[in-house]
């Protein structure tokens, strides 16, 4: 007998008060232009310091609100994750392990922020990701390949960008920016043990936290998927 769960949505650390941060900046924009209309020619310098801080403060609020309403979404079946320029969305079974990305640096265990996700095989991504996601996934995650090279993880031929086609293992042959991510995905499999890479910032907890929750349903999944009667031909 399995017990049955639900789905659970998560809302990025990235998008936190984003409102009342607009909200904020719009507010003190308003007094600030107040004060210009009656000491500018007094304090210009100081004035035009205000606006700008206060226009700095609408901008990165705006920008909070430009993210997703929620950036992870655990459901019994499948893992979705969610970007302003995209998502991907993966079936539990696509799925090996998922766990903290570290690396031991001598006898020092450095914590790199981010998730991993670790594939049965990388062919999986290839249609279940936005083209726009794939291309901007490989600039966002720079900072690994930088850290990979510095830690003589991979070598600096392999940290350089690779648009060659990709071949599935079905034959398959990927072109343009999909098959550079699929490149950049096997390339830091190789050097950190994980295919995908959920960055801190999109959860609303502790990596650690989120680790146990999505294993949970991972192994949930798995349970259900050999339990289920087969169909015999």
């Amino acid at each position: 007998m399995t017990t049955t769960i639900t789905t659970r949505k998560i809302k990025a650390i990235a998008r936190h008060h984003g409102l009342f941060i607009t909200l904020l900046g719009l507010i003190a924009l308003v007094i600030v232009l107040g004060f210009c209309f009656n000491y500018w020619h007094q304090a210009r310098f100081v004035l035009m310091f205000m606006v700008l801080t206060c226009l700095v403060t609408i901008f990165i609020g705006l920008l909070k609100l430009a993210e997703p309403q929620h950036s992870l979404i655990l459901a019994p079946e499948t893992l979705t994750f969610y970007h302003r320029h995209g998502r991907w969305k993966l079936k539990w079974q696509h799925i090996r392990h998922i766990h903290s990305v570290t690396n031991t640096v001598g006898i020092e265990r450095q914590e790199l922020n981010y998730v991993g996700i670790k594939l049965y095989s990388v062919d999986a991504l290839a249609s279940n990701i936005s083209l726009r996601l794939a291309n901007r996934m490989i600039h966002e995650q720079k900072p690994l390949i930088h850290y990979c090279i510095k830690q003589q993880l991979i070598t600096m031929e392999q940290g350089v960008l690779n648009f060659e086609p990709y071949r599935l293992t079905t034959g398959e042959v990927i072109k343009g920016p999909l098959a550079g991510f699929l490149h950049h995905c096997e390339i830091l499999h190789q050097a950190l043990g994980a295919h995908l890479f959920i960055s801190a910032s999109s959860l609303n907890s502790s990596i650690d936290d989120f680790v146990v929750l999505s294993n949970h349903y991972l192994q949930h999944a798995k349970q259900d998927y050999y339990s289920a009667p087969k169909q015999t031909s």
